[in-house]
């Protein structure tokens, strides 16, 4: 489950992704107009991290697909991942990651993938109550629930790539930088629908033991 709150950030996501975005080889034209897309959610069990994923589009140009990572204290070790610090009215300083460095990320797509966990329902903190959002895309996995996932304790190597490898024991996790409609791929996936799109598209995928 996700808890949003209705909170002021400074800098916003996307002023945090136009910044950060120049700097990705996977960039195709300017990042100065990016706008927001869709967004999915996973959970984290600990309840510690917030792990959402935003898709974003400069003007006419490919959607892209940007994992991200909130967390309240910088993740040791992981500052090449790191898009910025925000300041959310309600939680404080929040340090933004790409997910595609964080462990905790990293096994939730896992999770998603190949047990079909699949996305978390979405609740907005209004006065003291927890009331239920709709998802804005729908995210599935091609495995199978209660299927056997490595555990991911850290990250061992992950490249800015698209796609974007990320290795963790013996599992290594694709992420989809750029996302294309015509592509297709066989094995352990994760497809998304969104307005505009309603047939699936491969987000990311897995290469298992």
């Amino acid at each position: 489950m996700a808890v949003l709150h209705r909170a002021e950030l400074k800098p916003t996501k996307l002023e945090l992704l136009a910044a950060w975005l120049p700097g990705r080889r996977w960039l195709e034209g300017p990042a100065d107009a990016i706008e927001r897309v869709s967004s999915f959610r996973f959970d984290d069990p600990a309840g510690a991290v917030g792990i959402e994923t935003i898709l974003v589009r400069a003007g006419d140009g490919p959607v892209y697909q940007v994992p991200l990572t909130y967390r309240d204290a910088p993740l040791t070790a992981a500052d090449r991942w790191l898009l910025g610090t925000t300041d959310h009215s309600v939680l404080g300083q929040r340090w933004v990651y790409d997910g595609c460095g964080d462990p905790v990320y990293a096994q939730a797509l896992a999770l998603a993938i190949v047990a079909g966990t699949g996305q978390a329902e979405q609740f907005v903190e209004t006065g003291g109550r927890l009331e239920p959002r709709d998802p804005d895309m729908t995210v599935a996995g091609s495995g199978v629930r209660d299927a056997a996932v490595p555990t991911v304790d850290a990250i061992e190597d992950g490249t800015d790539a698209d796609p974007t490898l990320i290795r963790t024991g013996p599992a290594e996790l694709a992420v989809i930088r750029r996302l294309d409609p015509t592509a297709a791929r066989l094995g352990a996936t994760l497809t998304g629908t969104w307005p505009g799109q309603p047939a699936p598209v491969v987000l990311a995928y897995a290469s298992l033991p």
